[in-house]
């Protein structure tokens, strides 16, 4: 594991870009999965203007997201795939063809999942992980109590995940109580992840995670027994943190 502290956000932000942008003049061709949330707001932006600076080329990238709420469709303002486009997808040169994000309005929800992870084996797994983490530990939605091994798959949100995602619908009571995520069985086969953290409220979990024991409760703790693991933390969320870092 790589832990990597920055003095702030957009320290964090530019540092977590380097390496995506590493990533893929590495290998043009790369798979990279993405992240959906406040975390990675200022990355997207940092990627967009890396791109207007001819620094990155995302024509031949491939992309799988996370997560996407049950019952919303591309056109909802409120879903995950509505974020990507209007913060990522419409601003740079990805092939629309190579964008693969989960159907929230799928007829059959456990074929969609199964086809998701169908996709990322036909296309030789995933190159980069970008993760987020929840105030409950949880990745993508795999939410506390979630088996390590578990696949792409529709589950219930608990309430701290819908009240976290309150402020982009008019109310609690409209935040879907269901979703769609990637499983975790799927995130640990990425041949590499970063994990990004932002702000003193994550400061708990991000010590939990990263120096705790593995378990169940924490989902993210899955994380330590990762062979290629990069963690970028503003210091806010490296506050918390009992061990040296990089």
């Amino acid at each position: 594991m790589e832990i990597i502290v920055t003095k702030n956000y957009n320290e964090l932000s530019g540092v977590a870009a380097k390496m995506v942008i590493d990533q893929i003049n590495k290998k043009k061709t790369s798979i990279l999965g993405l992240a959906t949330g406040n975390t990675v707001l200022g990355f997207y932006k940092e990627l967009v203007k890396a791109y207007h600076r001819k620094e990155i080329d995302f024509k031949k990238i491939k992309t799988f997201n996370l997560d996407e709420f049950v019952g919303l469709d591309d056109t909802d303002h409120a879903s995950l795939f509505y974020f990507m486009r209007k913060n990522f997808f419409d601003k740079v040169n990805l092939n629309p063809r190579n964008v693969n994000m989960l159907d929230g309005r799928a007829k059959n929800l456990n074929v969609e999942c199964k086809k998701f992870d169908e996709q990322i084996k036909k296309s030789k797994g995933i190159d980069l992980q970008i993760l987020g983490i929840g105030l409950n530990g949880h990745i993508g939605w795999n939410e506390p109590g979630s088996g390590f091994k578990s696949k792409t798959r529709v589950l219930n949100l608990t309430l701290s995940s819908r009240r976290a995602q309150s402020g982009n619908f008019e109310n609690l009571r409209q935040v879907p109580k269901k979703a769609m995520t990637i499983g975790m069985g799927a995130i640990m086969e990425a041949k590499k992840i970063m994990l990004m953290a932002s702000g003193e409220n994550k400061a708990d979990i991000v010590a939990k995670a990263l120096t705790g024991k593995v378990r169940k409760k924490v989902p993210a703790s899955i994380l330590q027994r990762h062979p290629n693991l990069t963690v970028v933390l503003d210091e806010a969320a490296a506050a918390k943190l009992h061990k040296s870092v990089k």
